[in-house]
């Protein structure tokens, strides 16, 4: 993907999340992150914790990377929050390449969302 269609794409999601979201600003990637963690926990609450808040933010991350492998899903706990297990050690990366690596599978897990949505609304 070219940079150009990276940074079209990306603008996309943070279009979308902003609208999902209700709020005027366009979000950064932390917050695509806990949006994600969310969608994975599968429920939302009014307040959640600060505690809560990094869990779900660690959820969106680990649900990104399993795209690559370096995380898989292993199940709920008792309260239903998902768990992963990794699987792969991350070669050292730059704060940008991270962030890039998250955005680009940010990208793919909107566009898996929304075919899955459109196959269901058929």
């Amino acid at each position: 993907m070219e940079d150009w269609q990276f940074e079209f794409e990306w603008a996309r999601v943070q279009n979308y999340v902003r609208t999902a979201m209700r709020r005027e600003t366009t979000p950064d990637l932390n917050t695509v992150l806990f949006l994600i963690g969310i969608q994975e926990l599968g429920r939302w609450k009014r307040d959640f914790t600060k505690e809560e808040k990094q869990d779900l933010m660690h959820i969106g991350v680990c649900s990104l990377l399993s795209q690559d492998g370096f995380y898989e899903f292993v199940g709920r706990d008792e309260d239903g929050w998902p768990h992963f297990r990794q699987c792969l050690e991350m070669q050292p990366e730059s704060a940008n390449e991270q962030e890039k690596r998250l955005k680009r599978n940010a990208i793919q897990y909107f566009k898996i969302s929304d075919e899955e949505g459109a196959a269901t609304t058929m």
